[in-house]
């Protein structure tokens, strides 16, 4: 799975979100993202997590070995 394939799997999952992803280590499969969303307020980090995890269920249990994530409410 490509970057771009994993920031619109999370903009779609998340309709109107900000998404940044990082390859820091430039091995694709240890992903940071950067995620902005309206529909985080008034929920905590965990839930705010899950919501994001939840997007790409499938994709992390075989194509992303590692995703980290910073999320912001707008």
């Amino acid at each position: 799975m490509t970057i771009p394939e994993i920031q619109k799997k999370i903009e779609d999952g998340l309709p109107g979100s900000k998404v940044e992803i990082l390859d820091p280590y430039r091995d694709g499969v240890h992903i940071k993202a950067v995620v902005t969303f309206s529909g985080f307020a008034g929920k905590g980090l965990i839930e705010q997590h899950r919501m994001v995890y939840a997007t790409l269920k499938d994709e992390l249990k075989e194509e992303i070995h590692a995703l980290a994530l910073e999320t912001r409410s707008e």
